[in-house]
């Protein structure tokens, strides 16, 4: 899921971009109403994260607006204005969700992830088949014949992409920028690490699925 944070306290939406980039997710950062806008406009965006009181277009009228362009993105409105009148203001202006500051990030994840399942609006969501995997990208469920696995989300994306390329090699640096969204080699073995963890969920007590092209990458077969 790719985010887009529109918030003009950096300490707020820092603190956001490190803690979202550890669970996985892809992060934009936008400081105003009027360079949210243009982001939602240009880049691929699933979901924004909005502040209300941000400067040039406040922020109920930043989601007014993506709802009057019928952009399909999720929003959830993350503000200090706490009192039912603006709880009903930023649903009515066509937020998703309304969270008030302060909050527990782990329900901030929670929140997200709850929307990522319902996704309205958004492209449609095909249950992807290899073999005897299956995974459903709106309940985000996996399962290998008929038995299910619980992943995190980075591995969660990390089969995804493997599984929109089955049969096919995947580079470690294709799956740097899909998966990590990562335009650089950071030198470490996260890939190597994650395909790791994978394995061993994926492949217990049953023949491997994803196999190992040694000096090229990784390639996930039907079994």
């Amino acid at each position: 899921m790719r985010i887009l944070i529109i918030e003009d306290d950096r300490r707020i939406s820092g603190f956001l971009q490190r803690g979202l980039e550890a669970e996985g997710y892809r992060v934009l950062l936008a400081e105003d109403g009027r360079d949210g806008l243009d982001r939602v406009r240009q880049e691929a965006i699933d979901l924004v994260i909005l502040d209300r009181l941000i400067p040039y277009v406040d922020g109920l009228e930043v989601c007014r607006i993506i709802r009057q362009e019928r952009r399909p993105v999720l929003v959830l409105m993350l503000t200090a204005k706490e009192s039912i009148r603006d709880r009903v203001d930023g649903l009515q202006s066509g937020a998703d969700d309304y969270l008030t500051k302060p909050f527990a990030f782990d329900e901030l994840v929670a929140r997200i992830e709850a929307l990522g399942r319902r996704r309205p609006g958004l492209d449609p969501i095909e249950l992807l088949q290899v073999g005897p995997l299956a995974l459903d990208p709106a309940t985000r469920r996996v399962t290998r014949s008929g038995v299910e696995i619980e992943l995190t989300v980075r591995e969660f994306e990390l089969l995804r992409y493997l599984m929109q390329n089955a049969g096919k090699v995947v580079s470690r640096q294709r799956l740097l920028s899909h998966v990590w969204n990562y335009g650089f080699d950071p030198g470490t073995k996260v890939v190597e690490v994650y395909i790791r963890y994978l394995r061993r969920k994926l492949d217990p007590d049953a023949p491997a699925l994803i196999r190992t092209i040694r000096g090229v990458g990784y390639m996930l077969v039907d079994g």
